[in-house]
């Protein structure tokens, strides 16, 4: 599957999906919204891909919207508009709805809809330069369709301050409000993301899948007899599971769990050598 604005490596059970416009700071248009919906479905179906990486190539991780995308959509109409902003938000939903764990590799300034990919995956690692910046009411805009992943991220107090000011914060900030889960220098970014990725593929993929659902599903619910009922099922069910049982059963016999044997073996540097984009 070729690619105008991302470029693609798959290997070892990770997959990267660069961002690849470095000559507008990766910035969005609606071809690299379409490719990014399309290339996270299609690492989400494959069966050899254990975890997803998204990162930026050239200066900036992502810089927002780009500015020629934007001078079209001034022309739109109210429909164009809708339908514009559904393609946007489906992308993000995209990312957040994934069943295989993903992680955000910010290695510049990630602004507007760039905060919203930071947001949307499950972990963030920033380098210590990095910048962040919610700009949208400084253009008469609002960050609507990235709210719902900003605001879970950083929490609504924090929202209030950086949704209304629009200025920039950095990444000792980011990780202080929660946007950020780890922080590194950039030359140890891409060795922090490596260890997070060997934590990720020694646990089981159904786990996670499930994990993943479970958050989504107690992070805004009250805990009442509802919720007490759907919690206890789904352990009841990954009991049940096949990896549940391996799970257990390697932990008894002392040994490891099957899943772990194609535990990838993840080169110690992402941007050491210029990856292939990938065939599929």
């Amino acid at each position: 599957m070729k690619y105008e604005t991302l470029q693609i490596a798959t290997q070892h059970g990770v997959c990267v999906i660069w961002l690849n416009r470095p000559e507008v700071r990766n910035a969005f248009n609606e071809i690299m919204i379409a490719e990014l919906t399309r290339a996270f479905k299609a690492a989400d179906a494959d069966k050899s891909v254990r975890a997803v990486v998204l990162a930026g190539h050239g200066p900036a991780f992502c810089a927002g919207a780009d500015l020629n995308w934007m001078k079209k959509m001034a022309g739109y109409s109210l429909r164009e508009n809708q339908a514009d902003a559904m393609a946007l938000a489906a992308m993000m939903n995209t990312i957040y709805m994934m069943q295989k764990p993903t992680i955000a590799r910010v290695h510049g300034p990630a602004f507007a809809g760039g905060m919203g990919l930071v947001a949307a995956c499950d972990i963030a690692v920033a380098a210590q330069e990095a910048e962040f910046c919610l700009s949208e009411v400084k253009l008469g805009l609002t960050a609507a369709t990235i709210s719902p992943y900003v605001v879970a991220a950083m929490g609504e107090h924090h929202a209030r301050r950086y949704f209304l000011t629009a200025e920039r914060f950095s990444a000792a900030e980011a990780f202080r409000i929660g946007l950020v889960h780890e922080l590194a220098l950039m030359e140890e970014l891409d060795t922090k993301v490596n260890a997070l990725l060997g934590q990720l593929l020694s646990a089981s993929p159904a786990a996670i899948a499930a994990s993943k659902e479970l958050i989504r599903r107690v992070a805004h619910g009250a805990i009442d007899q509802q919720m007490i009922a759907d919690t206890a099922a789904r352990i009841a069910a990954t009991r049940a599971s096949a990896d549940g049982k391996e799970g257990v059963r390697s932990f008894l016999e002392k040994r490891k769990p099957s899943w772990t044997e194609i535990k990838a073996q993840v080169t110690k540097e992402l941007k050491a050598k210029k990856p292939k984009a990938s065939k599929h």
